[in-house]
């Protein structure tokens, strides 16, 4: 459900860093929902996820083996378990599924159960439930929503079963009611795009914000970023449209249709991730538009909207890397050898430019 709103207030949570290492591969494509063409592996290392070195003299709670109360398990032997939240018709979905079962098969891993809830949150909590009868001695989870999550978390807790979460957060207690969470600095993504929406339009003129789906931490944090850095580093950019896209390019389409009847003027749009700002291009297209002239700027990094830029009708994606297998298995080895890890993994990500991005195209999903 979608509601315009007009507002520009924030909070602004923080975040935690530590270990390293990670990464794999995925698909990607190019028209409604597309995944017609498959992206090449990334190579070197620009495509791996690499998680952020911890501050000097800065320190974040940590969680060991014996601190959360568990038994050390094989993860070679032992069943895991990995839950998928959306429906795979959205790249990063389809690279972060991959990269889980393609590092479980690099390491041997050979009781790797996965599960996706289509986009429900019910089916979601069923299917862990699930997980967790049938034995599994590791959860990796990428929630859909970051509250609701009790049930599951006391039935993993009694039974002692560490919870990964990746992607998006839940608010939950670490080492305790889950172990850890992967992921990018969400409010930093939005700080990185406002950046990026300020030079482009040189300081001044209306945007447009592409919400993305409510109920979870990563909508509400690049909205977050993206207002406080827009209101410290540019008073002459005024955001006057909000509407959710809900993270789907044809919400992300419609909603722009609207944007543009209502203020065909328009001079930017901040979209909270690429399937919505390719269903942007699409409603641009469709009212005449010309590549650049209305400002895109996206966040997550697929090979659509990376080639958008190619062509001239995005400007910038801040990168959120999906290829969460490494280092979540990394992460879970760790821990089971009686090592530390930290409660919150914040993974180092790229930016795709004007300047970059064709030659970048390799490193996309």
């Amino acid at each position: 459900m979608s509601t315009a709103r007009m507002t520009r207030t924030s909070r602004r949570p923080k975040a935690i860093t530590a270990l390293a290492l990670a990464s794999v591969l995925a698909a990607g494509g190019c028209a409604k929902s597309e995944q017609d063409v498959a992206a090449p592996e990334a190579t070197g290392t620009e495509g791996r996820q690499v998680a952020q070195s911890q501050p000097a003299g800065t320190s974040g709670s940590t969680c060991t083996l014996s601190e959360f109360g568990g038994t050390k398990f094989d993860l070679k032997t032992s069943m895991v378990g990995f839950s998928q939240s959306e429906k795979e018709a959205n790249p990063f979905r389809i690279a972060e599924t991959k990269s889980i079962k393609d590092e479980a098969a690099r390491l041997g891993i050979r009781n790797l159960r996965v599960t996706n809830a289509q986009s429900q949150f019910s089916k979601q909590i069923t299917d862990v439930q699930q997980l967790i009868a049938q034995g599994a001695k590791l959860l990796v989870i990428a929630p859909l929503n970051s509250d609701g999550w009790g049930p599951v978390l006391q039935q993993a807790a009694a039974k002692k079963i560490p919870i990964i979460t990746v992607d998006r957060q839940i608010n939950a207690k670490p080492c305790g009611e889950y172990l850890t969470f992967i992921g990018s600095d969400f409010y930093e993504q939005g700080k990185r795009a406002a950046d990026k929406m300020i030079e482009t339009l040189g300081g001044k003129g209306e945007v447009a914000i592409l919400l993305g789906a409510p109920g979870n931490n990563v909508t509400t944090e690049r909205t977050n970023g993206f207002k406080d850095r827009i209101k410290e580093k540019a008073p002459g950019i005024a955001i006057s449209f909000e509407q959710t896209g809900e993270f789907t390019r044809e919400k992300g389409q419609q909603v722009t249709e609207q944007l543009i009847q209502s203020n065909p003027d328009i001079n930017g749009v901040y979209a909270e991730n690429d399937e919505m700002a390719l269903g942007a291009v699409t409603a641009l297209k469709g009212a005449g538009k010309k590549p650049g002239d209305v400002k895109i700027v996206s966040v997550d990094g697929t090979r659509g909207a990376v080639r958008a830029i190619v062509d001239g009708w995005l400007q910038a994606v801040i990168e959120s890397n999906p290829r969460f297998g490494p280092l979540a298995f990394s992460t879970a080895q760790k821990f089971a050898d009686g090592g530390e890890i930290p409660e919150k993994i914040i993974i180092t990500d790229r930016e795709y430019t004007t300047a970059n991005a064709k030659d970048s195209l390799g490193q996309a999903y």
